[in-house]
C-alpha cells in the first residue's frame, strides 16, 4: 500500500509541475506577444514546447573554471595532427617530438624483461625501490658533485613531467608568482597557472643564446616581489642554450639577494652537451644553492626511455617530502618494471654508449645549421650547445605567423614542425633533431622547397 501510496503522489506531483511550466510559459509567451521586440505571431503554444524541451533537455555540469586558463600543448596537438595523417595513409616528416631514435641499451630492456618475469610487478615505496633511489643518489653524487640521502632527499616519480608539477605544487601556490625565462618549455607557465600562480616571463635576447642575464633577473624579481620559483631549464628546451658553470654563478648571486625563491631546476638534457668538455653544472652544486634548489632530471633524453615513464626529483629533505605526500595522493608510485630498467640504466649503461650518443646528436646538429644558413631568410644567431633543438627565426615569412606557416608546411609539404610562439618565440620553429639523418635530409629539402615557393 505504501508503495502505491508514493506513486500516487509521483503521478500528482509530475502533474502539477508540468501544469505550473506550461501556464508560466502562456504568461511569459502572452506577455512577449505584446512586446514590439516579439513577432506577434509568437504563439504561447510553441513557446510552451520550447520551454519544455529546454526542461527536459539534460543539464551538463560545468567544468572547473581553471581550465579555461589553461592552453593546450602545441607540441602535443601538432604531434596528435601528425598520428592521426600517418593513420589516414600519409606519409609525414615529423621533427615536433623530443624524443632519441635509438633504442635504449639492451641491458636496460633486459633488466625490464627479467623484472616481469621475476615478479617485479607489484607496487613499490611511492618514491621508488630502495635500489633506484640509491643508484640516482650515487650518480649525482659521482658525475655532479651533490649529496642527497637516498631515502629522504630522492623521490622517483612518472617522468620528469610529473616531478617538475609536483615540484612547483610544493614550493608556490595561489598568490605566487613563478618567473618563466623565455624560450620556454610550454608546460611551464601553464603548471604554475595549475597550481594558482601567475606566470611572469622573463624575456631573453637571441644575441645571447636566448641564456638567461643576471641583470634582467635581478630586474625582474625587483620588479615581482611575490615570486616563489624560478624555472632553470639547462640545457633548455627549445633552444638547446647551454648556461656556463660562470653564468650560473652569477645567477646565484642574484639570487642571494631573494632568499625566499626556489629554483626548480629542470636538467633532463644534461646529458646531451656539446661544448669541448661536455659539462653542465649543477646548480644545486653552486655555493648556497643546495638548500633551495628542486632538482629535476630523468632517464627519456639521455637513455632513450621516453615511454618508460620515469624520472626523479633530488630536493633536501622539506621538499622531497612535500613532493612525496602530493605523489601519494596523485599517482603512487611508478612503474616497477621502469625502475628497474633504471636501475640498470645506471649502473650497467658504460659512459661510452652515452658519448657516441652525443658524438652522433652533434653531427645532427651540424647538418641542421649547416642547411638552415643556406636558406634565404632564415637565422640561427647563436648555435645551440645542448638537448636537440634549433630555433631557427624564421619572421621574414608570413609576417612573422609561425603558426600559420607551420600549418601550410604540414598541408603542402607534410612537414611537422612546432611553432616558436607557443614556446614565447613568435617568428621562429622549433625544428628537433632527434631523428635519423636520413629523416632529416628530406625535411630540410622539403623546408627549404617550401620557402623558396613562397
Amino acid at each position: 500500500r505504501s508503495s502505491s501510496y508514493c506513486s500516487i503522489i509521483a503521478v500528482a506531483t509530475t502533474i502539477m509541475t508540468r501544469t505550473v511550466f506550461t501556464a508560466t510559459a502562456i504568461l511569459i509567451g502572452q506577455s512577449l506577444s505584446s512586446c514590439a521586440a516579439f513577432s506577434p505571431a509568437a504563439s504561447t503554444s510553441s513557446f510552451s514546447f520550447a520551454l519544455n524541451d529546454a526542461v527536459n533537455t539534460p543539464v551538463e555540469p560545468p567544468l572547473n573554471p581553471l581550465l579555461s586558463q589553461i592552453k593546450p600543448s602545441k607540441t602535443v596537438e601538432v604531434f596528435s595532427l601528425v598520428k592521426q595523417m600517418e593513420a589516414e595513409g600519409e606519409t609525414v616528416t615529423s621533427l615536433c617530438v623530443g624524443e632519441p631514435d635509438f633504442a635504449p641499451p639492451k641491458c636496460v630492456l633486459d633488466a625490464a624483461t627479467a623484472a616481469m618475469i621475476g615478479g617485479q610487478t607489484r607496487y613499490t615505496a611511492v618514491t621508488g625501490t630502495a635500489d633506484l633511489r640509491k643508484a640516482i643518489a650515487e650518480d649525482l653524487k659521482s658525475r655532479k658533485g651533490v649529496e642527497y640521502n637516498p631515502v629522504t632527499e630522492i623521490v622517483v616519480g612518472n617522468g620528469a613531467k610529473q616531478c617538475v608539477y609536483q615540484g612547483l605544487l610544493a614550493a608556490c601556490g595561489a598568490g605566487d608568482e613563478v618567473i618563466v625565462p623565455a624560450p620556454y618549455w610550454p608546460s611551464y607557465p601553464e603548471m604554475a597557472l595549475l597550481v594558482g600562480a601567475s606566470p611572469v616571463i622573463l624575456e631573453t635576447s637571441v644575441d645571447d643564446g636566448y641564456l638567461i642575464n643576471p641583470d634582467a633577473l635581478d630586474k625582474c624579481l625587483e620588479e615581482h616581489p611575490k615570486a616563489k620559483v624560478l624555472m632553470l631549464c639547462n640545457p633548455s628546451n627549445p633552444t638547446g642554450g647551454v648556461h656556463s658553470t660562470e653564468l650560473l654563478t652569477q645567477i646565484a648571486k642574484v639570487l642571494e639577494k631573494y632568499p625566499n625563491v626556489v629554483i626548480l631546476a629542470d636538467e633532463i638534457y644534461e646529458r646531451l652537451v656539446y661544448t669541448d668538455d661536455g659539462q653542465c653544472t649543477s646548480f644545486a652544486s653552486l655555493p648556497g644553492m643546495f638548500s633551495r634548489t628542486i632538482t629535476i632530471n630523468g632517464f627519456s633524453k639521455s637513455h632513450a626511455m621516453t615511454g618508460f615513464r620515469l624520472g626523479y626529483l633530488a630536493a633536501p629533505e622539506r621538499f622531497a617530502k612535500a613532493t612525496s605526500v602530493l605523489q601519494g595522493q596523485i599517482t603512487s608510485c611508478a612503474s616497477s618494471v621502469s625502475q628497474a630498467a633504471g636501475v640498470s640504466a645506471l649502473n650497467e649503461v658504460d659512459d661510452s654508449w652515452l658519448e657516441n650518443n652525443v658524438v652522433i646528436m652533434k653531427e645532427k646538429r651540424d647538418y641542421v645549421l649547416q642547411e638552415l644558413a643556406k636558406m634565404d631568410g632564415v637565422s640561427v644567431s647563436v648555435p645551440p650547445n645542448g638537448a636537440f633543438y634549433v630555433l631557427p627565426d624564421v619572421s621574414k615569412y608570413y609576417n612573422g605567423d609561425d603558426t600559420q606557416l607551420c600549418l601550410d608546411l604540414l598541408k603542402e609539404k607534410k612537414l611537422a614542425l612546432v611553432p616558436g610562439e607557443s614556446f614565447g618565440a613568435p617568428g621562429t620553429v622549433r625544428i628537433s633533431y632527434a631523428t635519423s639523418m636520413e629523416e632529416l635530409e628530406t625535411a630540410m629539402t622539403k623546408l627549404r622547397e617550401f620557402l623558396e615557393s613562397l
